[in-house]
């Protein structure tokens, strides 16, 4: 397939991924008071995190919670990218699968957030690095601001072209009524609201984001109030990296920024291998010059974009839709 042709696959598929959900149950979780937050209710929580490596080794780095974005499951969306470049490097690693394809309520799909840090924590005996891309960039905020016992088991959150403060592109999709997912990252939604109410970070935990001001799916993207951007007035260290503040003319559409996109790549790896979020200053600027991340294999390129685009198209056809919001749990109001 020419790769002009995949592009525009590519971001009409994106366009309409951000899009799409299952309908989740909004019934009240009951709080705890004991500092660690609501009781997950959700079903499936244990069968939903699968890992690769040891995860108590932290020779290469602590261990990488990879989360998936709207549509895709997490093998779709990692297993020929992140996954594998983690594992050349020796890094272990575990990726969460969110219920239908992670277009159901977020509020579920953050229950097994909290489940995969909390057991991952147990496991590695120390802090982990959370890694999302969209939805799976935005959703581990509503998970350590609701959990409270979660922030210090995590030592960096790494958004990819997170949906923090959504995307108008929602509305027109939403009109005639879309998946819960869909609903709650609507620029305004009464999810995003709660999830915004307060500080955009906690302390002890270092916040990077990456995005494309070219996003077709998050939008706008574009600085100073970029909807993927975490606003300063919280106690986290935080940088909001545009690519194109490393490479001006580089051009990268929603899905190959969650990926194959080499620059995206190497700020998540500049988070990773150092102390504090990502400092755009330290990435070398040859990255410019490739067209994939490192651990693509150009070979199976085709294949596996394909899978990618079928993932998302299957996901925008069959998954219910709604014709609201789902409501906020009893934990969230107020």
């Amino acid at each position: 397939m020419p790769r002009t042709t995949r592009s525009t696959l590519l971001a009409l598929a994106a366009a309409a991924a951000c899009l799409v959900g299952v309908a989740g149950v909004a019934t009240a979780s009951p709080s705890r008071d004991d500092g660690t937050g609501p009781a997950l209710t959700a079903p499936g929580l244990d069968e939903s995190l699968t890992c690769s490596g040891d995860l108590a080794d932290g020779s290469a780095g602590e261990p990488v919670l990879l989360v998936p974005g709207t549509t895709l499951n997490p093998d779709v969306n990692f297993d020929w990218n992140y996954a594998r470049a983690f594992t050349g490097e020796g890094r272990p690693w575990c990726r969460v699968r969110l219920p239908a394809h992670a277009t159901g309520d977020v509020q579920v799909a953050a229950e097994h957030v909290v489940h995969a840090i909390r057991t991952m924590h147990d496991e590695a005996g120390g802090r982990i690095s959370v890694l999302g891309f969209s939805q799976g960039g935005m959703v581990p905020r509503w998970a350590l601001k609701y959990w409270p016992d979660t922030r210090g088991m995590v030592t960096d959150v790494i958004g990819i072209d997170p949906s923090n403060y959504g995307t108008i592109d929602a509305y027109p999709v939403c009109g005639p009524g879309c998946v819960p997912a869909f609903w709650q990252q609507r620029t305004g939604a009464g999810f995003l609201r709660a999830l915004n109410d307060g500080p955009d970070t906690f302390a002890g935990i270092d916040y990077t984001v990456v995005y494309t001001v070219t996003d077709e799916v998050v939008v706008p993207n574009l600085p100073p109030a970029a909807s993927s951007e975490l606003r300063r007035d919280g106690a986290g260290r935080l940088a909001n990296v545009p690519v194109q503040a490393i490479c001006p003319v580089h051009v990268a559409e929603h899905l190959s920024m969650g990926t194959t996109d080499p620059v995206g790549y190497a700020v998540v790896a500049d988070a990773l291998d150092h102390d504090g979020p990502a400092d755009a200053r330290r990435i070398d600027r040859a990255v410019c010059l490739r067209d994939v991340m490192p651990a693509v294999d150009r070979a199976q390129l085709p294949a596996n974009e394909a899978r990618l685009l079928a993932q998302v198209a299957t996901s925008v056809a069959t998954e219910p839709r709604v014709p609201a919001e789902p409501p906020l749990r009893e934990y969230a109001r107020g």
